[in-house]
């Protein structure tokens, strides 16, 4: 992804998991190939959710979530009010 004055634009990444979650870290890893292959520039952060106020707070959907631009990648959970630690 590329600004209209050429400069490459850092795509803001969060997996978000519990843990123990074998998930979460498969997540994260094919976020960056994924990312690779397309040629764009990641800020990838791990998110370790530890509480019920924290899975609230974030928006946490269940292990692994992954969030681009503070947005859920499916587009129906976008929606979703009801968050745990799952």
């Amino acid at each position: 992804m590329s600004k209209s004055n050429g400069e490459s634009r850092v795509l803001q990444v969060r997996v978000l998991g519990v843990e123990g979650c074998a998930n979460a870290p498969r997540a994260a890893e094919l976020v960056e190939k994924e990312a690779a292959s397309l040629g764009l520039h990641l800020d990838l952060q791990r998110v370790m959710v530890r509480s019920e106020e924290q899975a609230q707070q974030e928006r946490f959907l269940g292990s692994p979530t992954v969030q681009i631009a503070g947005q859920d990648i499916d587009p129906r959970a976008r929606r979703a009010e009801s968050f745990t630690l799952t």
